[in-house]
């Protein structure tokens, strides 16, 4: 009984469903915050201190307001998308080892598994854009999956890189084998892995399937209300997985001094997310076919390349 009241408490409160959905409410605020402050802004500021809960109030805002389907959009796509995307990413933050073991027991593969859930949101979003049967919303939706063509192979084979180096598929595995870690072993496949992060979350100069200057809001034109407070939130959460991914892979999980395993974790992630903001800041919005053709041009050999580096330094050694 204690064993499953343990891992329920695991599971629901710490380090699962709850402390994850509150990591991504904070990281949208440091988001928001950084983001401003960049460009000489204040950016959130009433709700709670200095703005702090600014992103929990505009998830209750979306939450309240009216939710309808357009009668020309598929029901069924229409109203299960927005629960798969805030869904996914929550599933794939299980296996990211926030307090130095993950929510679910890790296994010899589970990066591959996590990898293949991120994927299933570039599907869910694009079937969400799809069955809208709004033109604006079905031109991001083809974006969705154009983007997804250049970005994805690049950002596996950088992970992968890593996974060599490490002689491991498991992400906790990795993250406890680095006594230097990758990002500076590996600076090349921690380079591509940001951009691609990028490219993933769709922010700037990667946020083409929801150009607002370009078309309305892209694939999410037609979703208002709750579905709309979904998107937002999985958008949150696959900030949170993307920089605990890249924390566990990377920059050594929670290994440090003095502080507890958890506190470097966070403090390893707040770092990813100020680099993501800052390059949102500092570029400007890309055309899809530049971002295909440079992924494609330059993301893929270059992650070629630190897999053989990788390769040849471990015949070597």
């Amino acid at each position: 009984m204690m064993n499953v009241l343990y891992y329920l408490f695991r599971v629901l409160i710490y380090p699962g469903f709850l402390f994850i959905s509150a990591l991504a409410f904070v990281f949208e605020w440091i988001d928001r915050k950084a983001h401003a402050h960049f460009q000489n802004r204040i950016g959130p500021l009433y709700a709670g201190p200095h703005g702090f809960l600014q992103p929990l109030a505009d998830f209750i805002k979306l939450m309240a307001k009216e939710d309808f389907t357009p009668t020309w959009a598929n029901p069924v796509f229409f109203n299960i998308t927005p629960v798969l995307a805030a869904t996914l990413p929550v599933f794939a933050s299980f296996y990211i080892p926030f307090t130095g073991m993950p929510v679910l027991p890790p296994f010899e593969g589970d990066l591959v598994l996590v990898l293949t859930l991120t994927t299933f949101f570039t599907i869910t979003a694009f079937l969400a854009g799809w069955f809208s049967s709004n033109r604006f919303s079905s031109v991001g939706a083809i974006r969705v999956v154009l983007q997804f063509l250049g970005y994805e192979i690049p950002m596996f084979i950088s992970l992968g890189s890593a996974a060599i180096a490490a002689g491991s598929l498991s992400i906790t595995k990795i993250a406890n084998s680095q006594v230097i870690p990758f990002a500076i072993l590996q600076p090349l496949g921690f380079a591509i892995y940001i951009i691609a992060l990028q490219a993933e979350l769709e922010k700037i100069p990667f946020d083409i399937p929801e150009a607002e200057s370009e078309i309305v809001a892209g694939w999410l034109t037609e979703f208002a209300g709750r579905k709309l407070a979904f998107f937002r939130l999985s958008e949150d959460l696959r900030l949170v997985l993307g920089a605990g991914l890249a924390t566990a892979v990377f920059l050594g999980g929670g290994s440090g001094a003095i502080l507890p395993p958890i506190v470097w974790f966070l403090i390893k992630m707040v770092i990813v997310v100020l680099i993501a903001t800052s390059l949102r800041t500092v570029f400007a919005r890309l055309k899809i076919d530049q971002v295909v053709r440079g992924a494609w041009k330059y993301l893929l050999p270059l992650a070629l390349l630190q897999l053989l580096i990788t390769k040849i330094l471990l015949v070597v050694m």
